[in-house]
């Protein structure tokens, strides 16, 4: 029988942790639920502990830091992530480890912006957010893809083992979605019930620290994952630019034969060989980023190698 784990990363739910642990026994009990506590000061642990769950300590603190060492410490055939406050269904766990058990997809992510998250969501800028940096990602990897900060997700042990986690908050969750799509990984999405956190349960998510967190990782990874089409961009607007302040420069030059506005035609020039090399920088980071992806579809190769023998 293939393992299961369920990964829980923690910091200060003391309120919901005895019951997501419950649930996932009931829902899913062929797996093991692993509860990884970031520091909390209200026992959250000793209440996992209580409820049955394996529970690990991660002082880095950070969504991200603790998804890291989740990912190297534990090892099973399929992974379940879940947020501990009790705002993602256990009954709906099936749906998403199934196609990754199934060999169907590499990550699954549970859908809520599809079903009922606008409905239960209290918190209008997270539902502004969310829209915007699906929009984004979408936009430039030209997907349809209808949840990206979802918490509720299932991966294969490929996917887990290769990964390599380079976020440390919250923005982790657009991070693993930018780097499926960008590996051309099985991506899929099943569409889950969302309901609020219970009342007295506070979120760890700061709308503007953490969503400015998040969209400077998509600009961040944009660069790093497409750097001929981002630096191609930032070329085509600086040979905007220098054409707008090098045009009346060159009028004015063929009208009079002579160029007063000389420090406006220096900054024409500066900007047209800006463009220039940024264009040759996307030109060059693009063979190394195209280097990367052979590297990494090796690399899969060889860990399905190693644990098929």
């Amino acid at each position: 029988m293939k393992k299961i784990a369920v990964l829980i990363p923690c910091y200060n739910e003391a309120l919901t942790i005895g019951k997501v642990v419950k649930d996932f026994h009931e829902h899913l009990p062929q797996a093991e639920i692993y509860v990884f506590d970031n520091n909390s000061t209200d026992g959250t642990a000793e209440i996992a502990i209580q409820a049955g769950a394996i529970v690990k300590r991660v002082y880095q603190q950070g969504k991200g830091n603790v998804i890291r060492a989740m990912f190297r410490q534990v090892d099973a055939d399929c992974y379940l992530m879940i947020d501990g406050d009790d705002t993602y269904p256990a009954e709906e766990a099936i749906k998403l480890v199934t196609p990754i058990l199934e060999g169907r997809a590499d990550i699954v992510t549970g859908d809520r912006l599809s079903s009922t998250y606008f409905k239960e969501n209290k918190r209008a800028f997270h539902n502004t957010g969310n829209k915007l940096v699906r929009n984004l990602i979408n936009l430039i990897w030209k997907q349809n893809l209808k949840d990206i900060m979802s918490g509720y997700r299932a991966f294969s042990k490929s996917f887990v083992k290769l990964f390599p986690v380079m976020s440390s908050g919250f923005e982790i969750e657009t991070e693993m979605t930018i780097h499926a799509l960008d590996k051309r990984l099985g991506l899929l999405e099943v569409p889950i019930n969302y309901k609020d956190r219970p009342e007295g349960s506070e979120s760890k998510l700061n709308t503007f620290t953490d969503g400015f967190k998040v969209i400077r990782t998509i600009v961040t990874l944009f660069k790093e994952y497409k750097p001929l089409l981002f630096f191609g961009w930032l070329a085509l607007l600086l040979f905007i630019l220098a054409g707008g302040f090098f045009l009346p420069v060159f009028l004015e030059y063929l009208e009079i034969g002579l160029v007063p506005k000389f420090p406006t035609f220096i900054l024409s020039g500066f900007l047209a060989v800006t463009g220039v090399l940024s264009l040759f920088t996307g030109l060059i980071l693009d063979v190394i980023v195209e280097k990367n992806r052979k590297d990494y579809e090796v690399k899969w190769n060889e860990f399905f190698d190693k644990e098929l023998n």
